[in-house]
């Protein structure tokens, strides 16, 4: 996987290779502990499940808030600055979850966490994309996707083993490993002058002038939209997906095991193979591609009899975010404005809404009506993203026609 990666990286500037790898190793780190969150809570504390669920509930409620907030930081000071500063205070927050046992603190460490992911993923990505050729952008964005999957998929199994030793183990792990990787990056970006390109072309924006940029467009409100509506139908996975096995068929942990493990694999396979694909197109039909992936996917789960059928329905699904996650990224950096990109990428946190209404949905869906009709459902709202897609790409097209 990794001599794959390295082979497809020919062309791109070092900071762009730096991210992407180190990308694998964050990710890898933070796969370790977080997952487990929920577990690590009640063996280390007494609070109750509605207090588990909210405090991990802190973690994606600031990161939604914050990431317009770093976003426009970095595009006024910088993205070395936020970037950096995100990730030496993310080492820190996951030494404080290993040393702690006070809910309270337990809150605000996960709240902060969700302010470091917030910050560092958008200015990471617009960094890629300021430092990478308009053409390769979808290229770039597709092996960064692909390496979070490496870093998932390998992450919870180092996770497991280190807890078995001791439970804040994987704690102090990630923690060590965010804080070496700052450093490096640090250094890194101090050797390759990126203060230097930052200073030619940085302008001062006001949060405010930031906010009634976006505020005022339409393009990318659609765009919005469409990511809360697509998070809607991938919530599932991670949410409703899990119980329908369960109830449904004999075995239903290992087998809702064994289709995130090829979800992982499918990534990782297919990432490159698609790109090239999708490259050649506009972002809107990589993103229709994918949706429609989703749709067929949610119609296999609905009506699979048996584990083979619920794998290939994963494979399907995977397809779909393989297309979806990486146009998505494209797109959203055709709409955003010189100077402002930081901004844009930040904004689109506020597609996590669908990740708090999804799992809501979907639990209602099954509780009354069953897993059939709620995968039904699901696929026809996964249809419904590509309008809204549609709608921005008109949108944005027209304001390039008046501006010509």
């Amino acid at each position: 996987m990794f001599r794959r990666l390295q082979l497809s990286l020919n062309g791109f500037h070092p900071i762009v290779k730096v991210l992407l790898v180190g990308t694998i190793f964050a990710r890898v780190a933070s796969s370790m502990s977080l997952p487990f969150l929920a577990i690590y809570l009640i063996a280390k504390t007494d609070m109750s499940p509605t207090m588990i669920g909210i405090t991990i509930g802190l973690g994606s409620l600031a990161g939604m808030l914050g990431g317009f907030f770093g976003g426009h930081l970095s595009d006024r000071f910088g993205r070395r600055i936020v970037m950096l500063a995100a990730i030496y205070t993310w080492g820190a927050v996951f030494l404080g979850f290993a040393v702690t046992g006070v809910p309270i603190v337990f809150a605000l460490l996960n709240a902060v966490n969700g302010l470091c992911r917030s910050f560092y993923e958008p200015v990471s990505q617009a960094l890629m994309a300021d430092l990478t050729e308009s053409e390769k952008r979808y290229q770039i964005f597709s092996l960064r996707y692909m390496a979070i999957n490496i870093g998932v998929a390998v992450g919870p199994l180092l996770g497991t083993l280190f807890a078995a030793m001791d439970g804040s183990l994987p704690w102090t792990i990630t923690g060590i490993t965010y804080i070496v990787y700052a450093i490096l990056l640090h250094v890194l970006l101090k050797k390759f002058g990126i203060r230097n390109i930052e200073g030619e072309k940085k302008e001062p924006v006001t949060i405010a002038k930031s906010w009634n940029v976006i505020r005022g467009d339409r393009a990318f409100r659609y765009f919005i939209l469409g990511g809360i509506v697509t998070a809607i139908g991938y919530s599932q996975m991670t949410s409703t997906l899990s119980q329908f096995i369960e109830q449904n068929f004999a075995n239903g942990v290992a087998v809702f095991a064994w289709m995130m493990s090829v979800n992982a694999i499918a990534v990782v396979l297919f990432q490159i193979p698609f790109s090239k694909w999708a490259e050649k197109r506009k972002p809107l039909t990589a993103i229709a591609a994918g949706s429609v992936c989703y749709a067929l996917g949610d119609i296999g789960f609905a009506f699979s009899t048996n584990w083979w059928l619920l794998v290939l329905s994963m494979l399907v699904f995977t397809w779909g975010e393989i297309l979806t996650f990486p146009a998505g990224s494209v797109m959203l950096d055709k709409l955003a404005p010189e100077g402002m990109r930081g901004t844009y990428f930040g904004a689109q946190t506020f597609t996590n809404l669908g990740f708090f209404i999804g799992p809501w949905l979907g639990g209602f869906l099954l509780q009354d009506y069953g897993g059939t009709t709620l995968f039904i459902v699901i696929a026809a709202i996964s249809l419904v993203a590509i309008w809204f897609y549609r709608a921005g790409e008109i949108g944005e097209a027209a304001v390039q026609k008046r501006a010509a």
